[in-house]
Parts: C-alpha cells; structure tokens; sequence
C-alpha cells in the first residue's frame, strides 16, 4: 500500500489564509473543550453522511480550512493534503452534519415546583453542543432576554455552544399553566409583542395552547410583515384553522391537534383526553387525518417531531436496561446513564419516581399514541410533508438536551424512516426552514464545517448515533466528553 503524500503548497495556503475573514476570538472558557483547532484539517478515511439523504459514502476525505468544508472526495493512495493539514485518521468512524434541534428548549422542569422550569443557560448549551447539534431554534421562551444574551456570548466565543436562533416569548391566550408566561389581552397585544421583540433580537414566535383565532392572526401577520416566521403548539386552534392563517410549522404533531376532539368549540382547548380519546379512534390512514396532511402539505406547514417527549409517558420507555445473559444483573443503558448523571439530585429522583408511576399503569393509552404519531409524521413526510427534529426538553423530565436529540434521530428510525433519512430530517430540513441551508445542514464543499465525528456506523445501527466523539463547529472540534462532564449534576440547576 502506498503511503499517503502531503504536498507542500504553502504559498496558496498563505495566500487563502490571508484572504479568509477573521476568526472570533475564544476565551479561555471556550478553549478548555477544544481538541482540535487547526488552519487546516483533514479528516481522513471516514464514511459520510450528508444529510442529503443519500447512502452514506465510505472511505471519504473531508479536509476543513479556515472554518468551512474545503473539498470532500474518495481517498486514494496518493491523495495530497495541504502544507500544514492536520490529519486526523478516522477509520471506523462516520461523519455526520451538525444536528439542527428544532425544539430545543435551554429550560428544564423546575424541581419541587411543576408549574415553574429552570433555565439551563449553563448545562443546556454544553450539552446541546456535545450531542452535535451546532444550531439550535429554541421554539418557546421564558426568559427570552436571557436567551438572546446566550446567543450573543456564544457568537462572540465567551460561551461554548450551538449557533441559537432565539424564539420570543410565548404567544400565549388566557388559561397559561405557568405564571412565566405572559397572557395576550387581544391580537392588538399579540401585535405589539411580536413588534417588540422582533426589535429586541428575537428570530422567529411560537404560538401556545391558549391563543385566540384573533391573537393568532395578528401575530402572523405582524411577524410575516418582518419576514419571521411563526410556529405553533396548539390546542384552542386546530391544524386546518392554523393552516388557512399562514403559520408557518406546528409543533408536535397530531397528539396535540384539538380539532380531533368532538364538539370542539371556538376559541377554546379541549381536555387533553378528549383529543387522545379521538386519535385512538382514528385511523392515520383514515379521511380525516390524511385530509390533515393534504392541507398542510398544500399550505406548506412544517411540522415539527419531538418524539423523545412522548416516548417518556410509554411505560418502561426509553429502556433503561440493555439485555443481559441469564443470571448476569440488569446493565444501566449507556443512553439512560449519561442521562441520570447528567442530572440534579433532585431532579434524578423526581424523574424516577415518576417514570416507576406510569411504568405501574395499566392499560396506558401512550404506546398507542406514541405509535399513531410515528404513523402520522411517516405518513407526512412521504406526502410531502416537511419534517423537523427536535426533542422538547419538558414533561415530567428525562429528555435532556443533546441525548434527546439522538433519541429522536432514533424514533424517527423507530417509525419506519432509514437513517440516512432520519438524518436528513435532524439536519438539512431544519437548516432549510431556517433559512441558512446554504451555510448548514448537508457535508459539502463551499459549507460551514459543522460536522460531528461519531464512533460506528448509524447507516446500520442508528444507535452508534450515541457515540460522538469529536463536534467541529465553525471548523474547531470540541470534545463531547469534556463538555458532559462539565454538565453532571447540572441539569435542573442551571
């Protein structure tokens, strides 16, 4: 076997590097969970997964320079790598572009308190980062302020974490569960907010359970007038009214729609298990749901899956034991692990004691529902239908940043999607509605090197999805393991 040549070009080099535009400067706070930061960078002989949807690619170099993909092509015996490149060797390993979470809260359910969350300013961007994902929507505020100055930080180097589209406040109507949110009055209130915090550096609203048809209408309007878009999570609306309106992606999917529930009223959420009750009837393959997605693929409305959410309400979900020989005791799964340690005391406890209540249900309507969901967002997807990731860090706990997100890539497995097509949704769709595709969101020549070096292979086993090793953003790679450890014993805290 021939062994692989460097060439010296150094004067093209020299002469990129002085044309290339100036790097933000680190702090010390950043540079500790740094491994790799290189002019230039070749990742060499590793399988690629584009985020395209393609199979993936194997024995494949990615050389990286100056923050962006230089060129991505087969090796070969005599491939020549720039003067200088760093060469890592990644045999065995696969590459994947960085996660675009599109649910991906930075608070988590307080402790003691079920009405009040936390903000996770410091656990939440590290894990998010850990997990590979480089660009996160946070699809709902509670303290909004708070999270535009984490994305200032973050862009500025003072604060390790992903790119952070900061949604505003909640668009909420009357009927708030939690006094963090503030109550709209009327759509002229509606208009009002979403004006001032389009000003104060907010990118895009998300619409909560309680909002009016009027609220809901103004807040479109105004936002689309500031070409921001709109989402929801909603329940007092449903999915054809939210469509005819102009929103923009629904969160969620079909277990939230309130128009399933009979004799929904105007203006008003039904009980939650009334609209449950109405999908175990229903049929995904059925008129009424399939009219469903015909409306929202012609109106052109995402939606947005947060499958690791509702899987914690199924009991005995996600497995907290791998299988073990006859005799051996039960092995803590390395997912649920990293979970638990990640977590507050408190938190931990409260997380168990309530996942042992549900596991006690008898007859729970959650595998049910959890499976029409996967059946709908399936079904969507091959109409049309475009799908978002994320993994909503909310309900009783459990669903953590960073490993949620991996989670989903695996339900949308779960549901029938490949791999290479999970990972398209976790990443180019997400990019796509974002409007930065051209940046992110697929492994090609010209894009930002936001990529995620993962031990194994998830074109086969979407489980190795787990092992993430290396997170490049912008070019530099941070070391996923430094940066949870960083977060044991945070989440719930801050």
């Amino acid at each position: 076997m021939k062994r692989l040549v460097v060439a010296v070009l150094l004067p093209i080099v020299l002469l990129l590097a002085a044309a290339a535009p100036a790097q933000t400067t680190l702090s010390p706070a950043v540079k500790a969970f740094i491994t790799v930061d290189a002019p230039i960078v070749g990742l060499q002989d590793v399988r690629v997964i584009d985020g395209t949807g393609a199979p993936a690619r194997e024995h494949q170099v990615i050389t990286i320079q100056n923050g962006k993909i230089e060129s991505v092509q087969p090796l070969s015996y005599d491939h020549i790598y720039p003067a200088g490149t760093k060469i890592i060797s990644l045999q065995g390993y696969t590459v994947i572009p960085g996660l675009v979470g599109m649910h991906d809260h930075l608070f988590y359910p307080g402790t003691l308190n079920p009405i009040h969350y936390s903000q996770g300013d410091f656990s939440s961007p590290r894990l998010y980062l850990a997990g590979g994902v480089t660009t996160i929507r946070t699809t709902g505020s509670l303290e909004t302020y708070t999270d535009i100055a984490l994305a200032r930080d973050i862009d500025a180097g003072r604060v390790p974490g992903p790119k952070i589209f900061p949604t505003g406040p909640y668009l909420e109507g009357a009927g708030s569960y939690t006094p963090q949110m503030h109550e709209l009055k009327d759509a002229e209130d509606a208009r009002r907010t979403v004006a001032y915090w389009a000003q104060e550096g907010a990118n895009n609203f998300k619409a909560y359970m309680h909002i009016t048809h009027a609220e809901l209408a103004a807040a479109i309007d105004e936002a689309h007038k500031r070409g921001m878009k709109v989402t929801g999570h909603l329940c007092s609306i449903g999915f054809h009214e939210a469509a005819a309106l102009g929103i923009d992606d629904l969160e969620h999917g079909l277990v939230v729609n309130g128009e399933l529930a009979p004799a929904k009223q105007a203006d008003k959420c039904p009980e939650q298990t009334a609209i449950r009750d109405a999908l175990l009837k229903a049929e995904v393959s059925g008129p009424e749901i399939q009219q469903i997605i015909k409306d929202l693929v012609a109106h052109k409305v995402a939606v947005t899956s947060t499958l690791p959410v509702f899987e914690t309400f199924v009991p005995n979900r996600p497995p907290m034991s791998l299988p073990s020989p006859a005799g051996a005791p039960p092995q803590t799964s390395p997912y649920m692990r990293r979970v638990l340690d990640a977590m507050l005391p408190e938190a931990r406890s409260e997380y168990l004691a309530r996942r042992a209540t549900i596991a006690g249900v008898k007859d729970s309507p959650w595998p049910e529902l959890l499976k029409k969901e996967m059946q709908f967002e399936y079904a969507f997807a091959k109409a049309g239908g475009w799908l978002l990731a994320g993994l909503d860090p909310t309900g009783y706990g459990g669903v953590l940043p960073g490993f949620g997100d991996h989670r989903e890539v695996e339900l949308l497995v779960e549901a029938g999607f490949t791999p290479v097509e999970a990972v398209k949704i976790a990443t180019l769709n997400g990019a796509q509605w974002l409007g930065i595709a051209d940046r992110v969101g697929t492994i090609a020549a010209g894009k930002q090197a936001d990529l995620v070096v993962i031990k194994g292979d998830p074109s086969k086993d979407i489980s190795d999805i787990e092992n993430v090793e290396t997170v490049f953003k912008e070019g530099v790679g941070y070391d996923a393991a430094k940066l949870i450890e960083a977060t044991k014993g945070k989440v719930g805290l801050h």
